[in-house]
This record gives C-alpha cells, structure tokens and sequence, in this order.
C-alpha cells in the first residue's frame, strides 16, 4: 500500500469516526451520518489498496 494513500485511509477512518460520536454526542443524525459516510469511504480506501497490493506480490 501506497504511504500517502494509506495515510489517506487512515485519515478518512478516523475524520469520520470523530464526526459521527461528535454528531451522536450533540444529537446532530446529519453529523452522524456524514461521519459514518467519510469512515466508510476511508475503509473501502484501504480495502482497495489491500488488493492492489495482494496482486503486486
């Protein structure tokens, strides 16, 4: 996996982690949903450099 795009992902993961308990915490089911959004865009991210990798070796 690439290092800027691991770091991407992992950025991605824990953006969306800190807005969706940000939005649980204060009520805000939009905050949440977007958090839940970025952290899954920022797992499937991660999951498709996984796979690059696997066929790199």
């Amino acid at each position: 996996m690439a290092k800027s795009e691991k770091a991407k992902a992992k950025a991605e993961q824990a953006k969306g982690k800190v807005k969706e308990s940000t939005g649980r915490a204060v009520g805000n089911e939009g905050l949440t949903a977007k958090g839940r959004a970025e952290k899954a865009k920022g797992d499937l991210r991660q999951a498709k450099e996984k796979t690059k990798d696997a066929f790199k070796h």
